[in-house]
């Protein structure tokens, strides 16, 4: 169940290559604070991935919404 939630967030993520200096930055916007940035799309979901776990536990040890 907790597996599924996160690739549903993880469906809603999305990414952008900045301009300033070729990094990818990618978030998900309906959970307020997760984001990444790095230098690989590639990373950067793995990146994202981690934050959002990070994310849900802070949420449900605090008892706050999800999403």
């Amino acid at each position: 169940m907790l597996l599924d939630y996160f690739k549903a967030a993880m469906h809603h993520a999305r990414y952008e290559i900045l301009s300033d200096d070729g990094s990818f930055y990618g978030e998900i916007p309906e959970c307020n604070g997760v984001y990444a940035n790095s230098p690989t799309l590639e990373s950067c979901r793995d990146e994202l991935e981690e934050v959002l776990e990070e994310w849900v536990l802070f949420r449900v040890t605090n008892n706050l919404p999800t999403l």
